[in-house]
């Protein structure tokens, strides 16, 4: 099978959410830089998605006129290509060439894919489900991708061990193969 990693919206603009948090952010960069290392070093495709909503304006830190576009500070990537989205599964995402993501994966021979990224439950999660429905067998990262706490309905606060927790139990053994970044196989 030949493998890629997808780096999924690990951009700047989240450091413009309220929800933000710094506590989780280097342990994230450290496994998502070591995944990305290994792929380099083993000559395999490295992704990189970009979350765009130009709809709001340019003011806006998920539009690309903002200048926060861009990859957090801290994570070296030199992707094979980019490409940008504008919902929450990367499948969707298209590159400067108009190619989609399934497209180029499916004419560059990639069958399986790493998932790495930032929301676990959002878009690593929906992207996971989506390239599973479409054939590919899929390796989901836990700890190289972030979340951050979220409010439940019931008003409890849920912390995002306890989300990872949760996506662990939904996608493994259906979605994807969920393991820690230094068991992924090449």
């Amino acid at each position: 099978m030949k493998t890629a990693l997808i780096v999924i919206d690990v951009q700047q603009s989240f450091t413009r959410r309220p929800y933000w948090r710094e506590e989780d952010v280097p342990a994230f960069l450290k496994q998502v830089q070591t995944l990305v290392d290994r792929f380099h070093a083993a000559r395999l495709p490295l992704l990189q998605v970009f979350h765009v909503e130009e709809q709001d304006g340019p003011q806006s830190s998920f539009s690309r006129h903002s200048g926060l576009v861009e990859t957090l500070p801290g994570l070296r990537v030199n992707p094979t290509s980019v490409f940008y989205k504008s919902v929450h599964s990367a499948m969707f995402a298209s590159n400067a060439d108009g190619q989609s993501l399934d497209y180029w994966l499916r004419r560059n021979g990639v069958d399986r894919l790493v998932v790495t990224g930032i929301r676990t439950e959002q878009c690593c999660e929906t992207t996971t489900r989506h390239a599973s429905d479409l054939g590919y067998a899929v390796a989901y990262a836990i700890d190289a991708t972030l979340t951050f706490p979220m409010m439940a309905g019931s008003g409890r606060t849920v912390l995002p061990a306890q989300i990872k927790e949760h996506t662990e139990m939904v996608l493994a053994g259906r979605f994807a193969e969920v393991v820690k970044a230094q068991a992924v196989t090449l």
